[in-house]
């Protein structure tokens, strides 16, 4: 006699189904290729593509342009180089802390874009990432690379993180597509902030920037940056405000990613209800809060899923591993306990969270029991941000690879009617 599956089985099922069509609906491919369909550009054509989804999208871009097409640069994150692409180098480098690969492949893209003609364009595919991944600093490197980690110890956001970086920075700002000038510039930004605002976007290479430099200086005080003269000198340069040569078309965003998971539980037979697109809390809170409504909803009688899109933040405290998504989750694992209808996952679009292997993390009502049978301390782990051991300990990470986007995560609570 076959032996009946238990819910979380079929939960955890689920919740596999839900990532792969969620994450499917926001690759590039199809949206780079309606953004060039029908483009003409009459002269000399390049192609820069930087950011965690720039490989994926230079791929479809390069299929697109045929015609006086004349080279082309990648610059993406570590892993996320799937093979040649004609007439385009790829490089690697460093994220979220830019490196010296990130450097090198940045002044590949300014070399290929320097001295150009009116009548030339360069179709630039922007995604996110790309604050680290496409760097040229007016600072030394490893500079740069502390104030980097200053804002991200300290729990900063990317809006007030970017708004700090475009000032260190030759390319950030509007500065690239100053640079490329007097050639258009085409952009194709695939969004990974919400709101989709484009000066912020991978810090707005091509876009003018709307912060300012008392903005800056208010973020270094605020989180009390430790900075060199020439820093401070810096942030107090205004950046370009006005660009005349650019295009840009936005495709691909975190609300797309909601409903393409909320069409994927609904099509499994829940009940979907996206909470928010626009998830901004501690990672930890959004665990806790996710625990709290399932606990409010268990007994409902219904197959219930509860959405929340968007880009939590960690402050750490200790020197544990892990990243945002797997905080969550191992934040809702203390809450579910005993809930035996109720699982909670949350991902990275772009397969990676945090400076992990991991996407996220996955949780039910037995997650952390199975911790404490392995000697795990859930609480101690969840204190010392080192969610990615525990969860690794009972099989709740998820793997996905890197997926070629990048539009923010999603989180689920999935609630079976209880039998």
């Amino acid at each position: 006699m076959q032996e009946k599956s238990k819910p979380v089985d079929n939960l955890r099922a689920d919740a596999e189904k839900i990532i792969t069509r969620a994450i499917a609906a926001v690759l590039p491919d199809a949206a780079v290729e309606r953004a060039l369909k029908g483009k003409t550009f009459l002269g000399r054509v390049y192609l820069v593509a930087a950011g965690k989804a720039a490989w994926q999208m230079a791929h479809a871009a390069r299929a697109c342009l045929q015609d006086n097409f004349c080279g082309g640069v990648v610059v993406t994150k570590y892993g996320h180089v799937k093979g040649e692409i004609a007439d385009v180098a790829c490089f690697e480098g460093g994220h979220p802390v830019p490196d010296e690969n990130s450097l090198r492949g940045t002044d590949a893209a300014l070399a290929l874009t320097e001295d150009l003609s009116e009548s030339d364009t360069v179709v630039f595919l922007l995604s996110g990432g790309g604050s680290a991944l496409f760097e040229k600093p007016l600072l030394p490197l490893a500079e740069l690379q502390d104030v980097t980690n200053q804002l991200l110890a300290a729990g900063a956001d990317i809006v007030e993180i970017n708004t700090i970086r475009k000032r260190l920075s030759a390319v950030k700002g509007g500065r690239f597509a100053r640079h490329c000038a007097p050639a258009q510039v085409f952009a194709v930004v695939l969004s990974d902030i919400l709101g989709d605002p484009l000066d912020m976007i991978a810090s707005g290479p091509a876009y003018p920037d709307s912060s300012s430099c008392a903005q800056a200086l208010d973020i270094a005080k605020r989180y009390g940056l430790r900075l060199s003269e020439r820093a401070w000198a810096l942030l107090a340069q205004e950046t370009p405000k006005t660009l005349t040569n650019v295009e840009t078309q936005i495709t691909g965003s975190v609300r797309e990613l909601c409903a393409s998971a909320a069409a994927a539980c609904e099509a499994l037979g829940y009940e979907p209800m996206i909470l928010t697109d626009c998830l901004c809390c501690e990672a930890r809170e959004a665990g806790s809060m996710l625990a709290s409504i399932a606990r409010t909803h268990a007994r409902d009688g219904k197959n219930l899923a509860f959405l929340m899109g968007g880009e939590t933040v960690v402050h750490l405290r200790e020197k544990g591993l892990g990243g945002r998504n797997q905080e969550i989750a191992l934040s809702a694992a203390l809450g579910i306990e005993g809930l035996s209808n109720a699982l909670v996952f949350s991902v990275g679009s772009d397969g990676t969270d945090g400076p992990t292997d991991a996407a996220g993390g996955i949780a039910d009502d037995e997650t952390a029991q199975l911790m404490r049978q392995k000697g795990v301390d859930a609480v101690q782990s969840l204190n010392d941000n080192d969610a990615y051991h525990a969860l690794d300990a009972v099989g709740g990470l998820i793997k996905t690879g890197a997926t070629g986007t990048n539009v923010n995560d999603v989180t689920v609570l999935l609630l079976r009617a209880a039998e």
